[in-house]
Order: structure tokens, then sequence, then C-alpha cells
């Protein structure tokens, strides 16, 4: 049995892929018999394979291509070659996804408090003052010096001579020590804890929620 017997020749409206209907016309005395002519709406006439037809269940002719992008019937060339010019089609995939939701989860986040022991070093300054007789006499007051890491601050005093005159009695040498001391304190620290429930997927689910923790470091590996 040839393909032009399994293909019956389609007959009244026709509808293609965009929604564009059309009027299958009955096929001119020499056109082959594997093609049909379709007439649109805006009368315009193009030409189809019998085979490119689906019958729908309605009795009316489904087109799974674009009658617009075929080309009108040459009506000088049908007159001229007493053919008509039957155009190559070819389907192509056109692939897409869409997102389907598969479940659900419920995350719930708590804080939790642990204490910590804080030892850390804190530094005071001291300062040691040491006395040193002098008992010279100067001419003047002494500004303070500083020696190494020793301040020096002199002291003077008038005394009663023949002549008045400043005699040094001593020197203050301040010398500055760092002591290192450490004093332990509790400090409360808190820890965001996390904790999944997983959701059945449909609203008829009776299944308990599936719990899961995490307690910051994760031992588990849970999610």
């Amino acid at each position: 049995m040839t393909e032009q017997s399994q293909h019956a020749v389609p007959s009244g409206m026709v509808r293609d892929l965009e929604g564009v209907r059309g009027m299958v016309l009955p096929p001119p005395s020499h056109a082959p018999a594997a093609q049909v002519v379709v007439q649109l709406e805006n009368r315009q006439q193009v030409v189809v394979a019998v085979d490119a037809f689906v019958r729908q269940p309605d009795g009316q002719y489904f087109l799974p291509l674009r009658l617009a992008a075929l080309p009108p019937v040459d009506r000088g060339a049908e007159s001229d070659a007493g053919a008509l010019v039957l155009p190559v089609i070819e389907e192509a995939l056109d692939v897409h996804t869409r997102r389907v939701e598969t479940g659900k989860v419920r995350i719930t986040k708590t804080v939790q408090e642990r204490e910590v022991l804080v030892d850390e070093p804190l530094w005071r300054d001291e300062v040691d003052i040491t006395r040193v007789p002098m008992q010279q006499v100067v001419d003047g007051p002494i500004p303070i010096r500083t020696e190494g890491d020793t301040t020096i601050i002199s002291l003077v005093e008038e005394v009663l001579m023949v002549e008045k005159r400043l005699m040094l009695t001593e020197e203050l040498h301040l010398r500055t020590r760092r002591r290192e001391t450490r004093q332990p304190q509790q400090v409360t620290l808190r820890q965001e804890e996390v904790q999944v429930e997983r959701l059945p997927h449909t609203a008829d689910t009776h299944d308990t929620p599936q719990k899961e923790q995490d307690h910051g470091e994760n031992p588990r590996g849970l999610i």
C-alpha cells in the first residue's frame, strides 16, 4: 500500500500551530494527489501536503506548522507548467523545562547560651619612687629630666646662709615597671541553632514531619 492511499484527502476547516484557520479547497485536476490547497481568511492560498494534516476528534484538521510561512500558490506557474509547487517542511524539536514542586522544608532558628572562661592578661603601670639625698648647692631650679626609663625630679629648698642660694637636697628617681595580672571572668556567648522540618509534598499526607537540628558545627553533616 502506497503512502498516498494511507492518508485520506482532508476537507473542511483546518487550524495551524498559531490558531490561524483556513479552508481546504478541492485540488485541481492536474495537481498531485498528495497535495491540497488551503485558502486562508485573507484569501491567500497555499499548498500543503496531505500527510501533514492531523485529524481531530471533532472532525476538523490540525496542521503542526504555520500556514503563513508556506509560499503562496503561483497561479502563473500552475498554468505554464501544469503542476503545483509543493514546499518541503520539517518539524523542529523545541524542548523546555519547568520547575515542579517536590516538597517543602520549614526552618526554625533558636538561640542557645553557654558559659565560657575568658582569661586575658591585663597590664597596669606601677611607679617606684626612690629618694636620693644630694645636699648640693645649685644656682637655680633644675628641670625634670629622663634617664632611660627613670624620670628624675629635683627638689630644692632655701637654706639660711651668709648668702641665700639654692641647695639640691634630693632627687626623686621614677622607674616604670609593667606587671601582668589575670582576672578570669565568666562571659555569656550566644549560639544560633537551626532546626529543619521537612513537610510532605501532598496536603493529605499524615506522616510525622522529619526534624533535623543543626548545632552550629554540624558534626553529622546535616542540612
